[in-house]
């Protein structure tokens, strides 16, 4: 595919499905873009759809199935989006919550392969359906373990606390698979690959949660 050009480019490009439930339109919405009228859209249109369709196919799909569908608050973001919102960080904007555009290749800028030239991508996302039990106790860990237990494509998890919103990343590379806890003052490691934790039985941390749906 070209460089969208014109609103027909982007009107197909917002067409093109992902994965069952998911198209590129879903992907491109950024309140920082919005409020400041720039455009997100891909440099390299077919690189940002192969990494979504990995993202939406082996990540979001398992989540809609198993928990009835989620909502998607950011995914995608150009390297100009994404630039901005990191120089605006720096600043003291602590609503602007962007890395630099090198930790962000390969992941929140699909389009962009990282230092090792692998391929990756990254939506922030919301569980409804745990919603209740997160404002009744505010902790994401049972869905953070339901998550490592049955998503195994994740490369990265990390937890915010707006909403148990929650980073998931799909990356070709190898990874440590952290999963990470953001309270809004420290970030802590849940588990990654080499702790004591990370191949345990889970499953009595997230009790009557719904099965994993092929």
């Amino acid at each position: 595919m070209t460089k969208l050009a014109s609103v027909a480019d982007l009107t197909d490009y917002g067409r093109v499905q992902l994965s069952e439930h998911f198209f590129m339109r879903d992907m491109l919405y950024s309140e920082v873009a919005n409020f400041h009228g720039m455009p997100n859209i891909p440099e390299d249109p077919d690189a940002a759809v192969e990494a979504g369709i990995q993202l939406c196919t082996r990540l979001l799909e398992p989540l809609h199935r198993a928990f009835g569908g989620i909502a998607v608050r950011s995914a995608y973001r150009s390297p100009t989006v994404n630039g901005f919102c990191h120089e605006m960080l720096l600043k003291g904007e602590q609503a602007y919550y962007c890395g630099d555009n090198d930790y962000s290749a390969g992941r929140h800028i699909w389009d962009r392969h990282d230092k090792a030239g692998k391929l990756g991508a990254t939506a922030s996302v919301v569980v409804p359906w745990y919603l209740p039990r997160f404002r009744e106790t505010g902790d994401p860990r049972p869905l953070a373990w339901w998550i490592k237990d049955h998503v195994p494509d994740y490369a990265e998890l990390m937890f915010f606390p707006w909403n148990c919103a929650f980073n998931i990343r799909w990356y070709e590379g190898e990874t440590a698979k952290p999963i990470l806890l953001d309270d809004g003052a420290e970030t802590t490691t849940l588990t990654e690959i080499g702790m004591a934790n990370f191949d345990e039985d889970h499953s009595a941390l997230y009790g009557n949660f719904p099965s994993a749906r092929s």
